[in-house]
């Protein structure tokens, strides 16, 4: 059975994640097992201080008492040398005691030991003020009394206990340190054997899915091998069909142009034989009409693209065409033009030329009715997506001449065209002239 792309993700997900808590379980038993040690390593180090205070000051009653008898028998001062410091170190272990001893169950041996020694060291304190006294009677009697060896034989009790209730723990502490180091090694071994299955265990599904896929590559280089002339083939075809339909496109486009070229010309003779001037300038209009959709077609054959129009291209070549054929008719007016190099699809390009044609036409012939001018065409585009054509004059303005004529079909054309493209038609006056202003979108499709 094939391995998917979505199981091995999926297994090795599971299994990563089977890996992560082995590891976090190795590393939750270790600094769980780390604060255990610890725990009794506090322990043992106290009870081994416990222990020594316990010898130490066992070590310095013995070592006093010794100093005790020799003096009392000699009367050697030189037995008290060691005395005072025995004694002094006796107390401080005592003290010392009293302040490793955190166990309850120790409270009352020690608030015993502590009157015991307290007892003793005065014993001796006393039987050595009198033989120093040379009251050798009192001294002795003290000693026969056998009270100095009974507090010292219960000190050695209560001492002997607390010694070994330090070695008794001393010896639960290491016993519990060898469980630990046990239970920790166990969870190593264990943690150690999971991950190395897990690691397995994806390493052989990695391996498996590669594989697999070197096969799938192999089988489908060889279809590619096999799918490659096919490829080949039918590149050539789709270029040499690519080929022949621009020819065709191209081809219709310029007979296009030459049709229109043609109506153009028989609308021209068909104006010079009507004698009535309003149905001549009505053909002169459909002819200059005409030759707008005209140039687009010829644009579209000598261009690469016939989907898209250079309006700088096209709009230049029909204002040239539009500024000859207003003063071949005996307009004055003069024709400046500013286009920015801007690229829409045929449709839309056909009803801008159309609204160009007609503003700059009006222009010629209604903005300077007795005097020469200027007309001025300016086609921006601007960082929103948006373009904006404006076609201006200096002239009478729309309605500053009653004299002004026209059909309103010019006018119809215009809104026409405009709402096709979407755009926005706003007329303004200026001081002097109009300006005629069109806003669309510059998007090509």
């Amino acid at each position: 059975m094939p391995i998917t792309s979505r199981f091995v993700v999926q297994s090795t997900i599971g299994l990563l994640a089977v890996g992560f808590l082995t590891l976090f379980a190795i590393v939750g038993a270790t600094i769980w097992l780390g604060e255990r040690a610890q725990t009794y390593l506090d322990d043992a180090i106290l009870a081994r201080d416990t222990r020594g205070a316990a010898v130490d000051l066992r070590d310095a009653l013995r070592t006093a008492e010794s100093s005790q008898r020799g003096y009392l028998l000699t009367g050697n001062e030189i037995y008290l040398a060691p005395f005072d410091s025995a004694k002094a170190a006796a107390q401080r272990q005592i003290a010392r005691l009293d302040g490793l001893a955190t166990d309850r169950q120790f409270a009352p041996m020690l608030r015993r030991l502590t009157i015991v020694v307290a007892e003793k060291i005065a014993e001796m304190d006393q039987t050595i003020a009198l033989k120093s006294a040379r009251q050798y009677p009192e001294a002795l009697s003290i000693i026969r009394s056998n009270r100095g060896k009974a507090l010292m034989d219960e000190a050695n009790v209560f001492l002997y206990g607390v010694i070994l209730a330090a070695d008794d723990r001393l010896i639960v502490g290491v016993s519990e340190q060898q469980s630990n180091a046990a239970m920790l090694r166990w969870v190593s071994i264990i943690g150690a054997v999971v991950i190395v299955f897990v690691v397995g265990v994806v390493t052989i599904t990695i391996l498996r899915y590669a594989r697999e896929i070197s096969w799938a590559r192999d089988e489908v280089r060889a279809m590619n091998s096999s799918l490659e002339e096919r490829v080949r083939l039918r590149t050539g075809e789709l270029a040499l069909a690519r080929e022949r339909a621009e020819v065709l496109l191209a081809e219709v486009n310029h007979r296009v142009a030459n049709s229109l070229q043609l109506v153009a010309a028989l609308v021209t003779m068909q104006s010079n034989a009507i004698k009535d001037q309003a149905a001549r300038d009505a053909l002169a209009e459909t002819q200059g009409r005409i030759h707008t959709i005209s140039l687009i077609h010829r644009s579209l054959y000598s261009s690469g693209d016939a989907r898209f129009v250079a309006l700088d291209e096209y709009l230049s070549s029909l204002l040239d065409h539009l500024g000859t054929s207003m003063r071949a008719e005996g307009h004055g007016a003069s024709l400046r033009y500013d286009i920015d190099p801007i690229k829409l699809p045929t449709d839309t390009s056909i009803n801008l030329g159309v609204i160009v044609t007609e503003w700059v036409t009006n222009a010629f012939k209604y903005a300077y009715p007795d005097r020469p001018g200027e007309v001025r065409v300016r086609l921006r585009r601007s960082p929103d997506g948006q373009a904006e054509l404006v076609v201006e004059d200096d002239g009478v303005g729309r309605d500053a001449s009653p004299s002004i004529k026209g059909t309103g079909l010019g006018t119809r054309i215009v809104n026409a065209m405009a709402t096709t493209m979407g755009a926005k038609i706003q007329y303004s006056g200026r001081q002097p002239g109009t300006a005629a202003r069109l806003v669309f979108s510059s998007a090509m499709g």
